[in-house]
C-alpha cells in the first residue's frame, strides 16, 4: 500500500521550554517561514510534569504550562529528569519513529541528550539513529555523570543553532554546539528567544533543511547508504569522478521550480 504524503514526511519532535507548553513552542516558531518545514511532520507534545511555579510567559500566551523536570539554581541537580527520559523514550516508540528534534532552551538541552544518549546506546536502541537537530538556545547538562556519557564522543548528527547576541545562555549554547560534528551556527541579535529570521537566516536555514531532505529522498529511494551514526554517504563508484576528487561548498536548493544556488557561510566553532 502506498504511503499518503503525510506518512512520507520526516518526522521532528519538537520540545518546548520551562513552564510554557507545546502550543506555544508552535506559536514561537510561526515566525519562521513556514514553507522551510513545510515538508516535515511537527509534533509537539507537552511536558511531563505541570509548572511547579510562575511562567514567564503569563499574560502573554494562556495556560497550562509545563516544564520537563525541575533542576537547581546552578544546573547541576535535577529532580524527576529520569522519569521524564522514559516518558519521552516511550513517546518515541509509540508516535514514532521520529527523524530529529527541535527544542527551544530546555526543550533544547533535554533534546542533545537524548541524540548523545541514543548515540551511546543507552536509550532508544531500537529506534533508527536520528538525523537532525534545530537547537535553538540549548545547553549541555553540568552533571559529570551525565556529561561523561551524552557528550563523550561527539555526536554525528547534522545540527543547526540559533545563538543569540543578548541571550543568558550564550555561551552555554556554543558550548552545546561544540558537542555536534560540523555544526550550522545562525547568530541572530536577540535574547532568550525563538528569534524572527532576517533574509540571510532564513535562506541558511531553508538551505540545511533542503539538504536534509535531498539526502532522505535518496536514502528512500535506494540511492544513498545510512550509517549508523545518522549520517549519509554515496558509494565512490555512484558518484561522478569529480565528485570524489572534490568538495561542494555550495547548496543548491530547488524552490518554484527553480534552482537557485546558495553558498553555505557556516560559523565553526572551537572547542
Amino acid at each position: 500500500m502506498a504511503k499518503s504524503e503525510d506518512e512520507k514526511k520526516m518526522k521532528i519532535l519538537c520540545l518546548h521550554g520551562f513552564r510554557t507548553s507545546g502550543n506555544f513552542l508552535q506559536k514561537q516558531i510561526s515566525k519562521w517561514d513556514p514553507s522551510i518545514f513545510s515538508q516535515f511532520d511537527l509534533d509537539f507534545p507537552d511536558g511531563v510534569f505541570p509548572a511547579r511555579g510562575k511562567s514567564e510567559i503569563e499574560g502573554i500566551f494562556p495556560p497550562p504550562y509545563f516544564e520537563w523536570f525541575q533542576f537547581d539554581k546552578d544546573f547541576t541537580e535535577y529532580t524527576n529528569l529520569e522519569e521524564c527520559i522514559s516518558y519521552l523514550c516511550e513517546y518515541i516508540t509509540t508516535r514514532g519513529p521520529f527523524d530529529g528534534f527541535l527544542g527551544f532552551s530546555q526543550g533544547a538541552t533535554l533534546s542533545a541528550l537524548l541524540l548523545g544518549y541514543q548515540a551511546q546506546g543507552k536509550v532508544l536502541k531500537d529506534h533508527p539513529p536520528f538525523k537532525l537537530f534545530v537547537s535553538v538556545s540549548g545547553s549541555k547538562f553540568r552533571d559529570p555523570s551525565i556529561c561523561d556519557v551524552a557528550y563523550k564522543d561527539t555526536i554525528k548528527v547534522k545540527s543547526v543553532h540559533f545563538i543569540g547576541a543578548k541571550d543568558w545562555l550564550k555561551e552555554p549554547s556554543e558550548d552545546l554546539a561544540t558537542a555536534f560534528d560540523s555544526p550550522l551556527i545562525i547568530r541572530h541579535p536577540q535574547g532568550h528567544t525563538v528569534p524572527r529570521l532576517d533574509e540571510a537566516a532564513t535562506e541558511q536555514l531553508r538551505a540545511w533543511a533542503t539538504e536534509i531532505l535531498s539526502y532522505n529522498n535518496k536514502i528512500l529511494n535506494g540511492e544513498n547508504h545510512e550509517l549508523e551514526n545518522g549520517e549519509t554517504k554515496v558509494d565512490d563508484e555512484e558518484k561522478k569522478p569529480e565528485e570524489v576528487s572534490n568538495k561542494i561548498d555550495t547548496t543548491q536548493v530547488q524552490q518554484d521550480g527553480i534552482g537557485i544556488e546558495l553558498k553555505r557561510e557556516v560559523e565553526v566553532v572551537k572547542a
